[in-house]
């Protein structure tokens, strides 16, 4: 059976993650001693044992999550992927995985991802809303209107139904107004510390592009998935390509519908979600439940193997 890994991204984190795994497992003991010493502090006790808020912020929430996702692929190492992808910093865990980037570059590129997202968002205060129970097309042209007020663009297209908006407060709010008056069932303002994936974005571009330019990339060995794209990275793209495409990641939508339908298409018949949560599982089923879902978070989740 042809098997997929997907990797969550952030607002899956929850105090506490990691810490089974830690206790249980030496190799991940050994992955977060690594990171102590890249990052310069010790991740672990901030996942282990909170405070909720520090966890919460994007400079730790990050590598926060990378690390968690890491230590489950550690335990899983037998099981081999056909294809990957990553929701937004997942992706970063995939290019990883796939023998795109080595585990210090990719945190080390993950830590300074975070730390200029977080700057964009206390630079320009923007925000994020989920728009649930309205098509894309109808979304879409709320957001067009809307931008006469603000900056408004959708972030994610995470599942029929589901799409995240992002940009200006101004933007934002006035296309929930629009939202709601268009027969969306729900929309709810999102806990954010920025407007990620849209132009709000853009001042931290150019410093991302040097650490990109400066990181060494290699061809990945597992077809890749891009939340730019929604279309296979594989091992004839070119390096400079996947440089690109994590660039422009910052201000693009995350089209993670098609990009799993797009792996369905190709041969995927069950999807992994490894790292903290269910979210990407829970998407999964709406996108298409003709297909087997699994998850790996905790160490008594390797019960299931």
């Amino acid at each position: 059976m042809n098997t997929a890994f997907v990797f969550p991204g952030q607002g899956s984190q929850y105090v506490g993650m990691g810490k089974d795994l830690y206790e249980t497992f030496s190799e991940v003991r050994d992955l977060y001693q690594g990171a102590k010493e890249i990052l310069g502090y010790d991740i672990s006790e901030v996942c282990f044992e909170g405070p909720e808020d520090r966890l919460k912020q994007t400079v730790v929430t990050q590598p926060a999550i990378l690390l968690h996702s890491l230590a489950v692929t550690r335990i899983l190492k037998d099981v081999e992927p056909s294809f990957t992808a990553g929701h937004s910093l997942g992706e970063f865990t995939a290019l990883i995985v796939s023998g795109a980037l080595s585990f210090e570059d990719g945190i080390k590129l993950v830590k300074l991802r975070g730390e200029l997202m977080q700057s964009a968002g206390e630079q320009i205060k923007g925000t994020m809303a989920a728009v649930i129970g309205l098509d894309r097309n109808k979304i879409e042209n709320v957001c067009t209107v809307a931008s006469s007020e603000g900056i408004v663009q959708v972030a994610n297209y995470n599942s029929p139904g589901q799409i995240v908006i992002s940009g200006s407060l101004e933007g934002v709010h006035k296309a929930m107004v629009l939202a709601k008056e268009h027969g969306a069932k729900i929309v709810k303002e999102l806990v954010v510390h920025g407007a990620f994936h849209s132009e709000l974005m853009s001042s931290v571009k150019s410093d991302f592009k040097k650490a990109l330019d400066n990181t060494e990339f290699k061809r990945v060995k597992i077809p890749l998935y891009s939340n730019v794209t929604a279309l296979p990275i594989t091992k004839e793209t070119d390096v400079d390509e996947i440089k690109r495409l994590l660039y422009d990641q910052l201000t693009s939508s995350v089209r993670w519908e098609e990009s799993i339908e797009n792996m369905i298409r190709d041969g995927a018949k069950k999807f992994i979600e490894i790292g903290p949560g269910k979210v990407l599982q829970g998407l999964i089923k709406r996108i298409n439940n003709s297909v087997t879902v699994q998850g790996f978070d905790k160490a008594e989740d390797f019960n299931k193997l």
